[in-house]
């Protein structure tokens, strides 16, 4: 097998590192034309996408940092791991509603500024004369908004439940996966306004995309229950910062929680700010950047696609021989192309799998005998191919 070389970048957790065996992979941040890159946070640009480049791996669920679409016009496969980092943002949303319905860090932050002067009988006394302070709510019997019903979502919708709230969902691409994973006591609302109307809290998983950039802004704000609060750990550009900011002020939003601190609601009241959290928990890490590089493993190795997010899942099982992995526009007569070529020199084709999604079109096929430099000439010159690879499967 050949040997890859793989460029990482950001700190990748060495559990995820240790699945690349040294003897057929070279790791390192300075490889200049790697095979794949393996990254959580850092922005690529589209420079970055060299010559030798066939695949990115991102250890997170969003690819915001990613240059997809350059990535697709190169015929390079962009990998996320959805589902690995969702229990610890989870738990972070269920910290948010606690914290938004109780005033706990106020509670902290006045016994801390007590000090130490004061004895035990003196210190409850202060204690019980202002507490009622930091009166909050229990969020038992309140109703909790989730938009976003994917592997994050569908995870506090749960807990929610248990937590004895009253959840409404809302989620019009909802996969088939994700609606056997949702509970079914969530409420399904066929609109964004009515979800927003009736929730005492909201909370957004759904990813950045240019039809969710701004979702909550000024008007979508103005639909929302009087007094409710809105949580955002799924990306900032959700929400319209400034229409928000004007929703606190006046009252009408209660309060605002969320993993993306940003100018516009530094010193506005009733908001709370954690510094990016979401997947920062050792577990989430570690479970992000072994998904990641087993995913990356896979395709490298024998060409199987999953969790990619501008290729189509191909996963074929293997067979003695070889294999061809061949990437093409998905365009009108490509595959007879394709399988013309191969008829033209008596390939003998054992297994064959071919998928396209959106203008990409990915083809595995397995042949019996190595495939020489004239067929892999042949359809490299057709003209929707993009790229050709060839795997020599073990007996």
């Amino acid at each position: 097998m050949s040997k890859y070389k793989i460029r990482t970048i950001n700190a990748i957790a060495a559990q995820g590192l240790e699945k690349f065996p040294l003897a057929n992979y070279e790791l390192s941040s300075e490889i200049a034309d790697p095979h794949a890159i393996l990254l959580r946070s850092h922005k690529l640009q589209p420079e970055d996408i060299t010559s030798n480049l066939k695949a990115v791996a991102r250890a997170g669920a969003g690819v915001n940092n990613v240059p997809v679409d350059e990535c697709s016009k190169h015929g390079v496969v962009v990998f996320n791991t959805p589902g690995a980092n969702a229990n610890s943002v989870k738990e972070l949303v269920l910290a948010a509603l606690l914290l938004s319905a109780r005033d706990l860090v106020g509670g902290i932050n006045y016994v801390a500024s007590l000090g130490d002067s004061h004895d035990e009988a003196e210190l409850n006394r202060l204690v019980e004369a202002q507490k009622k302070q930091f009166k909050g709510r229990e969020l038992a019997g309140k109703s909790l908004g989730v938009v976003g019903l994917g592997a994050i979502g569908s995870l506090v919708a749960r807990a929610a439940l248990d937590l004895g709230m009253e959840v409404l969902g809302y989620d019009p691409a909802i996969s088939v996966d994700a609606a056997w994973r949702l509970p079914s006591e969530v409420q399904r609302m066929e609109n964004l306004q009515a979800l927003f109307s009736r929730a005492d809290y909201v909370t957004l998983h759904v990813p950045l995309l240019p039809q969710t950039e701004g979702l909550v802004n000024a008007e979508a704000l103005r639909g929302f229950k009087p007094g409710s609060v809105l949580l955002n750990f799924a990306r900032q550009p959700i929400v319209d910062s400034v229409a928000l900011r004007d929703a606190l002020e006046s009252g009408h939003i209660g309060g605002y929680v969320a993993d993306f601190p940003v100018p516009e609601l530094a010193n506005t009241p009733n908001v709370r700010c954690t510094p990016h959290l979401g997947a920062s928990t050792e577990e989430a890490e570690i479970n992000c950047a072994v998904m990641a590089a087993q995913q990356l493993r896979d395709f490298l190795e024998i060409g199987n696609i999953r969790n990619s997010v501008n290729f189509p899942a191909v996963q074929l099982a293997i067979n003695s021989g070889h294999r061809l992995a061949i990437t093409n526009r998905n365009v009108a007569g490509a595959l007879g192309e394709i399988t013309s070529v191969l008829a033209e020199r008596g390939i003998n084709v054992v297994d064959m799998l071919n998928k396209s999604r959106d203008d990409l079109a990915y083809n595995l096929i397995d042949i019996v005998d190595r495939p020489d430099t004239d067929l892999r000439d042949a359809l490299c010159a057709i003209e929707s191919v993009i790229n050709v690879r060839h795997f020599e499967q073990p007996d």
